[in-house]
């Protein structure tokens, strides 16, 4: 029996990174958790975010995974240490595969990062590019309403987004930055609109792809790889609203999104 990859989130946004990690790794089975019913985690503490964390996970070893891909940036940026203390599985986060691919990739060593509130608060990418580049100026927005904007449906071309992103790229144009980092699993949706709204000296880091070549490499190192090339099976689960969850899915996973779940306060800390 094949034991599955457990990814997770605060919502939806994961999906971006479920979707690289079946482009890259095929054979594989996931299993998707969106913690639908407490979402946002952007504006949360870092201690009451690092509680859901762990809960989410102690639901997802029913599923005996192989790995945990913690496929969001606000719980990457302070959870990561308290699940590998708590759970005896291999960790992949989003912070750093996005921090490494930034630094390789930056000329100028000035590098942003655009993410959610709690994300820019805890200074994670800061200090994983720093630990690459002691030298590089990095320069995080908080942005705040792009999460509610994407769970909301809305693409790169709604004006809404292209609004709220003209405000909150200003000042990182201003800083001549060359190269910006995608914070938040959710926003690869919007992707052409900040590559527009940036123009075309910037490179842009989507941390959700740099995160499936990290958990590749990950299982890899550890022969955990799964040998077969049957397709694997994707599961998604979600704590609140599995019918809203699988219309606005199509948004990361097009044709693939797969049934959704809904699991309820009972099951989840049974």
């Amino acid at each position: 029996m094949k034991r599955p990859i457990a990814v997770f989130d605060s919502g939806v946004g994961g999906l971006t990174v479920l979707r690289e990690i079946r482009l890259h790794l095929p054979s594989e089975d996931l299993i998707y958790f969106g913690d639908t019913a407490r979402v946002p985690y952007g504006t949360k503490s870092a201690m009451l975010i690092a509680r859901y964390a762990v809960e989410n996970v102690r639901f997802l070893l029913r599923f005996e995974p192989k790995m945990l891909v913690v496929a969001c940036n606000s719980m990457s940026s302070v959870a990561i240490p308290v699940l590998e203390g708590a759970f005896r599985l291999p960790v992949v986060g989003v912070i750093h595969p996005g921090a490494v691919t930034a630094v390789r990739a930056s000329r100028n060593k000035v590098i942003g990062v655009i993410a959610t509130q709690a994300t820019i608060a805890s200074r994670a990418y800061h200090h994983a590019v720093r630990a690459r580049e002691p030298e590089a100026e990095v320069i995080g927005k908080a942005c705040p309403l792009l999460v509610p904007a994407i769970e909301e449906g809305r693409g790169p071309d709604d004006p809404v987004v292209r609004m709220i992103l003209s405000e909150y790229l200003a000042p990182l144009r201003e800083e001549e930055i060359d190269t910006l980092i995608l914070g938040c699993t959710h926003y690869p949706v919007i992707r052409k609109a900040v590559e527009e709204e940036m123009g075309g000296g910037v490179t842009i880091v989507d941390s959700a792809k740099e995160t499936a070549h990290r958990t590749r490499d990950f299982l890899a190192e550890l022969g955990l790889l799964e040998r077969s090339r049957k397709p694997g099976r994707i599961r998604v689960y979600v704590s609140d609203n599995p019918a809203e969850v699988r219309k606005r899915g199509a948004l990361f996973l097009g044709d693939d999104m797969p049934p959704v779940e809904l699991v309820t306060p009972e099951q989840f800390y049974e």
